[in-house]
């Protein structure tokens, strides 16, 4: 039986500890995440979806601030340990640890690289209006995502498609690669394919001023950006000073000469809410979020009044100060 460490954090990485946990090839005999951060109002401190998982199944858990000044983790893969597996767990290994292990480590990455190493390769690929994507398994080196290609599986991508839910596939996806691969890697039958170094594209976290909506882009451009940060960390613009949240959009068969980010329909029936973008196209808003309001459909807000919002009014990048 191969003993395994298991690093991740969030949502992505729960089905394929779950399924590692579920094979009775492999022994869970430590799971690594983030520390538990304060969340809401409350600032309550809330344990990661990993940590759930692993307590759930009384799976020893370490949260190192630095994993690379931990001695838990060090002592612990300074053990029999056969493999560290990590998916989207959000901290360098250093190359120490890495070479403990018997066979080394490997990621689960939710691209397919050398496209969108880093932190938000989902993000971007949506963002960037990919038609595909998909899960590289690589061997892990001490520059980010650059190790040996051990595995890769493509995944289409809807043109509706949100954040949360390429996600959900992925994270699926790689736990079905992961597990149909593990035998032969174990075995030493995958002959791994080192990267062209050449075509690597980062995917950095999401910053603060890159949820800003900039509507001099066309509709098209606007609508991927909207569903890249769809459930989180949510697009948003301002109206009158006032942050506005944008969950989802539609892309209209339309021009217009009006200047981008200008409400140029607001009508009952049927319910839309149009903008006008860069290039003369036209965007519909179908789900939003006014200052100080829940998340509406369409319908619901122009029902509601439209938030004072009218025909000629402008969407801009100013908050009120």
């Amino acid at each position: 039986m191969k003993k395994i460490v298991f690093m991740g954090t969030p949502d992505f990485a729960v089905p394929i500890l779950e399924a590692l946990i579920n094979q009775e090839d492999y022994q869970i005999v430590g799971v690594v995440t983030q520390p538990d951060r304060p969340v809401g109002r409350k600032r309550r401190l809330k344990p990661t979806p990993v940590k759930e998982v692993a307590l759930a199944h009384d799976l020893p858990v370490y949260q190192p601030e630095v994993i690379g000044k931990d001695k838990e983790v060090a002592d612990l893969l300074a053990e029999d340990i056969d493999l560290i597996i990590t998916a989207a767990y959000g901290q360098f290994l250093p190359e120490r640890l890495l070479q403990l292990p018997t066979y080394g480590a490997i990621n689960v990455h939710a691209s397919l690289l050398p496209k969108y190493r880093g932190g938000a390769p989902v993000h971007y690929a949506l963002w960037n209006g990919d038609q595909k994507t998909g899960v590289t398994i690589m061997r892990m080196v001490k520059e980010m995502d650059a190790g040996d290609i051990i595995a890769v599986r493509e995944f289409p991508i809807s043109t509706e498609a949100i954040v949360e839910e390429l996600f959900a596939d992925l994270s699926q996806l790689g736990r079905d690669l992961l597990i149909d691969t593990l035998p032969e890697f174990f075995a030493g039958t995958i002959e791994e394919i080192p990267q062209d170094h050449h075509l690597a594209i980062v995917s950095p976290n999401i910053t603060r001023e890159q949820e800003q909506i900039d509507w001099t882009q066309s509709a098209t451009q606007i609508h991927n950006h909207i569903r890249a940060m769809n459930s989180w960390p949510v697009a948003h613009t301002f109206m009158n000073g006032d942050r506005w949240k944008l969950w989802r959009s539609q892309v209209m068969d339309a021009t217009t000469d009006k200047a981008p980010g200008t409400v140029i329909t607001i009508q009952k029936k049927p319910a839309q809410f149009q903008v006008a973008c860069g290039e003369g196209t036209v965007l519909a808003l179908t789900e939003l979020q006014p200052a100080g309001k829940k998340a509406m459909d369409v319908a619901s807000f122009i029902n509601g009044g439209s938030g004072g919002v009218h025909v000629g009014d402008q969407f801009s990048n100013q908050a009120a100060k």
